[in-house]
């Protein structure tokens, strides 16, 4: 197999365990990958409802739904954005961060036989390659989106 072959072989096989992680801990708290994205992406930054619209890959009436139902669980607000009243953004709630911290931990613990393997500088060097990798870096905040 060439080493190109590999590469892909091993992303999808990768990817087909996070999906089947992320599947289950959202499935553990009745929300789907979608909605584990929304939560992800809210930690650390309040973008606008067009911003998420693009990065989540939603037109604006899905995206209206699925903001809508997180509002109904308590986990999200949407307002009116401080530097343009006339943009709506959206912003995690208390009872949001806390289940996505929750959903974190989880997550890490899921994960942890695999990447417990790992020395410190390979986990360092895998991070900055999967940040290459990923190739988008989230414009709304500092850090990469989930």
């Amino acid at each position: 197999m060439e080493a190109d072959d590999a590469l892909v072989d091993a992303l999808v096989r990768t990817s087909f365990r996070m999906m089947a992680v992320l599947t289950r801990i959202g499935s553990e708290h009745d929300l789907s990958l979608t909605q584990l994205r929304l939560l992800g992406l809210l930690r650390d930054r309040r973008p606008r409802m067009t911003e998420l619209a693009a990065f989540l890959g939603l037109d604006k009436s899905t995206l209206s739904g699925l903001v809508e139902r997180a509002e109904r669980r308590g986990l999200v607000v949407r307002g009116k954005s401080p530097e343009d009243r006339r943009v709506v953004d959206v912003a995690i709630t208390p009872a949001g961060a806390e289940l996505a911290a929750r959903l974190e931990e989880q997550v890490r613990l899921a994960l942890a036989p695999g990447t417990d393997r790992l020395r410190a500088d390979d986990r360092v060097a895998l991070t900055r390659l999967l940040d290459t990798l990923a190739g988008e870096r989230w414009t709304g905040g500092p850090t990469n989106a989930p």
